[in-house]
């Protein structure tokens, strides 16, 4: 049971890793077979486009990927987990969303890559809300500090803070 937690994020982990690549390798073959077997679809915006995705890609095999110490056979670091919140789930979303419009892009035709302005366009919108968390929390931090006299309240006991409270 020693190492049951790592042990199952490791698994976890090396499952995902292997979706993604099976996944992508897939997606890119299929939009690769289609564009030499038709050749009606533009290889500079699957390049350009597709881009973002194999860097998420990379970073997710680098950070979630298992290491194992052969020797011993124990798990030296079960990676980080692919199923966190935030980036990491950012990071998915942009390479199911490249994959999607891949996909669309095989039967629709390359005005289908336009759809993938969802991504950018999600990620201000996030940031945004960030920035409104931050602006917020700064704001709770200055009245907080004691800059308003009168939102300050006195110390001490309640004696004393009668007689602050009647004497201003």
């Amino acid at each position: 049971m020693a190492q049951k937690a790592l042990k199952d994020r490791a698994k976890a982990n090396i499952s995902a890793l292997n979706y993604l690549h099976w996944g992508s390798f897939a997606v890119n073959l299929f939009w690769f077979l289609n564009y030499i077997t038709f050749d009606n679809r533009s290889i500079v915006a699957w390049i350009v486009l597709s881009i973002p995705s194999f860097i998420c890609q990379y970073i997710l095999e680098t950070t979630g990927r298992p290491t194992i110490d052969e020797e011993r056979g124990v798990i030296k670091s079960s990676g980080e987990d692919l199923s966190a919140p935030g980036l990491t789930e950012y990071m998915w979303d942009v390479v199911w969303v490249t994959w999607g419009v891949a996909l669309l892009a095989v039967f629709f035709g390359d005005k289908a890559w336009t759809l993938w302005a969802v991504v950018p366009a999600y990620g201000l919108y996030k940031g945004y809300g960030l920035i409104g968390i931050a602006r917020q929390m700064a704001g709770m931090g200055s009245a907080a500090g004691g800059t308003d006299e009168a939102a300050a309240a006195p110390a001490g006991n309640r004696k004393q803070r009668r007689a602050a409270a009647t004497s201003s």
